[in-house]
């Protein structure tokens, strides 16, 4: 069946093929510092982290590799505090992790080697890519693909993601509409309190008037 492709959604497929599936991070270690960040995951979502560290070196006055340098990264569920990831890792390298459950995952990288007064600059590279932990089960290896073939499993991917980045908001949304409803049904109730207090306390000071009154002969 024959069908036309419009000059738009070619620019869409194309665009779309372009965006990156990975960010990426840089930031300096000062001794034993210990530098987070946080990620916001949905469920089931492997993670893959490749990362670089670099050691300053005063003699050639650059960051140079280390292989003395180790590096621990840990990662834990918010604001739980369940430890999904701890290991301790060479100068350069990858490390991975699958999100158990969604929400906010906090990522914390520091180096082992550095004691509490060491002075040691270290420049740390990554590079983040997250993805459904069932795209890798289904992948096929890339040397058995056409290039078309190879751009539609792309798409797939990026397709998939917003799914699953729908799906999270999705999930978000429900949260704060029960916390709002909740939020509603609390205020409710203490303004019905706050009037029951006020009714009673204006009857009793009216019955109090009432006496003194009654006990002055004015009424």
């Amino acid at each position: 069946m024959a069908f036309n492709v419009t000059r738009w959604t070619i620019c869409l497929l194309v665009l779309l093929s372009i965006l990156p599936s990975v960010f990426g991070l840089h930031f300096y270690l000062e001794g034993s510092e210990q530098k987070c960040f946080t990620e916001e995951l949905p469920k089931e979502t492997m993670v893959t982290g490749d990362y670089t560290a670099e050691e300053w070196n005063e003699d050639k006055q650059k960051f140079v590799q280390n292989k003395d340098v180790l590096i621990e990264v840990l990662v834990d569920e918010l604001p739980d505090g369940n430890r999904v990831f701890s290991q301790k890792l060479k100068p350069q390298g990858q490390f991975k992790f699958t999100s158990a459950e969604s929400g906010e995952h906090a990522i914390c990288v520091f180096a082992t080697n550095a004691g509490w007064f060491s002075s040691t600059k270290i420049r740390f590279t990554l590079d983040l890519s997250i993805r459904d932990i069932l795209e890798d089960a289904t992948e096929a290896p890339e040397g058995s693909l056409s290039d078309l073939a190879l751009r539609v499993r792309e798409l797939n991917h990026k397709v998939g993601d917003i799914l699953r980045e729908q799906s999270f908001l999705r999930e978000h949304e429900s949260e704060f509409r029960d916390k709002s409803e909740s939020t509603n049904g609390h205020t409710v109730t203490w303004t019905i309190v706050q009037l029951v207090v006020l009714a009673v306390t204006c009857a009793w000071q009216m019955r109090h008037l009432r006496g003194f009154f009654e006990s002055r002969k004015m009424i």
